[in-house]
């Protein structure tokens, strides 16, 4: 009666992995009970989630260096594995709630999120690369396109891009305060995507900032967002708090690779309580304000009842 925070299978959004190949299942090393999924076992996977209620997923490829280059082709190309797995998913599932990653650093052969020349990332540039990105996305099927590239300016050219075409119901969720976290390792390890040199520090925002994620935030509503995202969450709640208190639009949260592997890491240690410390997690980031909460425990919270 008086419990003031709730999470639900409606405020949750599962990150799947996508590998080449047939009747493919890997387990990512560092993500205990996180796997790669070849097409045909992603579409098994996703049945299995919309059983158990769970019908928001974010897609992401594991894509192989052979077909990386500097422009990122490879995103846009007709029938790339990441295009091939949103046709398929949507045809198969047209009820689930389709996000789609946007940032060239899957298929970028710098391994960064923009294009890069003689070491500096060509901010103008990329956004060309993620206009052609989106709107191959929305062609496929996606519902909502997450830009997560921390680029100038892209959620504006984005939401002109697919408006133009005629994807104006096509909505975008921008990773609008993506800091430059230490928490990403297993996230690369999983798409096999760490930067070829240096870090992400000139687009990615400063750890030590709150104040200017409302720039970045106030920027991407003016553009056109449909939703605010914060990455991480867990060293973060302060933004996603921060966020909610100063707009109007719904907070959307990344509990992120590295917090994921932390909880699995301890409770194989036996030094926590699992479903104890993975509740806590959730309620405190629906607690800090966000609306949908993007995170690896998804899909066993509502297996084991934890909710």
């Amino acid at each position: 009666m008086v419990q003031e925070t709730h999470v639900s299978a409606a405020n949750l959004i599962f990150p799947l992995f996508i590998i080449e190949g047939e009747n493919q299942k890997t387990e990512v090393s560092s993500m205990p009970g996180i796997f790669r999924y070849s097409v045909d076992n992603l579409l098994r996977e996703v049945e299995s989630c919309m059983n158990l209620g769970l019908k928001s997923f974010d897609l992401f490829p594991n894509i192989d260096e052979s077909l990386k280059d500097k422009m990122a082709t490879e995103s846009y190309r007709e029938e790339s594995l990441y295009l091939r797995a949103i046709r398929e998913v949507k045809k198969e599932f047209p009820e689930a709630c389709l996000i789609t990653d946007v940032a060239m650093d899957p298929y970028s052969s710098d391994g960064h999120d923009g294009v890069v020349d003689n070491g500096e990332i060509l901010n103008d540039e990329t956004l060309e690369v993620l206009g052609k990105m989106a709107l191959a996305h929305a062609r496929a099927g996606a519902d909502i396109i997450a830009p997560s590239d921390m680029m100038d300016g892209r959620v504006g050219y984005i939401r002109k891009t697919l408006d133009e075409h005629g994807y104006s119901g096509v909505s975008i969720m921008s990773y609008s305060a993506k800091y430059a976290s230490a928490f990403y390792g297993p996230f690369r390890d999983a798409l096999n995507s760490a930067p070829k040199f240096g870090d992400k520090k000139t687009y990615q925002m400063n750890p030590a900032n709150q104040r200017e994620a409302l720039i970045e935030a106030n920027l991407d509503e003016i553009e056109g967002a449909d939703f605010l995202m914060v990455k991480p969450a867990l060293p973060y709640l302060d933004v996603i708090k921060l966020l909610k208190d100063n707009t109007e639009l719904p907070i959307a949260a990344y509990n992120v690779s590295g917090e994921y592997a932390m909880i699995k890491a301890a409770v194989q240690n036996g030094w926590l309580n699992e479903q104890r410390a993975i509740t806590e997690v959730l309620t405190s980031i629906r607690r800090a304000g966000a609306t949908a909460i993007l995170t690896y425990h998804a899909k066993e919270v509502l297996l084991n009842k934890w909710l």
